[in-house]
């Protein structure tokens, strides 16, 4: 069983909706985690989007980097640039992957044009994760 971690500046958005996915696309050949250098609390916006697409992020917490020290992580996929360049020191073999979406948490506007954002953002990471697993765990 290969360990997948999900890592992002807070912890309530982006890497949020990665765990969901991914989880959902590993199916059981994956434990998969999500942290962040910070932790903000899971975004009920985040929750929202994921339910709407029939994945429950619901009782996810928000977890910082260091209560996961100790497991072997196989992948660790930073999905924000800053927690690429301000990533602590983490030791592990693991492969390192990036990729940048934007932080729908900072869209402005209406609500409707704040959900859009989290749904146009989810669709990315949907997109990404189910790629990522198919690429390295099928």
């Amino acid at each position: 069983m290969k360990n997948i971690l999900v890592l992002c500046t807070g912890n309530s958005c982006r890497s949020q909706i990665a765990e969901g996915y991914l989880r959902y696309f590993a199916k059981n050949k994956a434990n998969v985690y999500s942290a962040g250098i910070e932790t903000h609390g899971v975004n009920p916006k985040a929750i929202q989007v994921m339910a709407e697409d029939g994945i429950d992020i619901s009782k996810h917490t928000s977890n910082n980097i260091d209560e996961y020290m100790d497991i072997p992580f196989d992948f660790v996929i930073t999905v924000c640039d800053n927690a690429k360049e301000n990533c602590p020191y983490f030791p592990t073999k693991a492969q390192r992957f990036h990729q940048n979406f934007s932080d729908p948490a900072k869209a402005t506007g209406d609500l409707n044009e704040i959900m859009n954002e989290f749904r146009r953002v989810r669709d990315m990471i949907k997109v990404y994760s189910e790629d990522f697993i198919n690429e390295h765990l099928l």
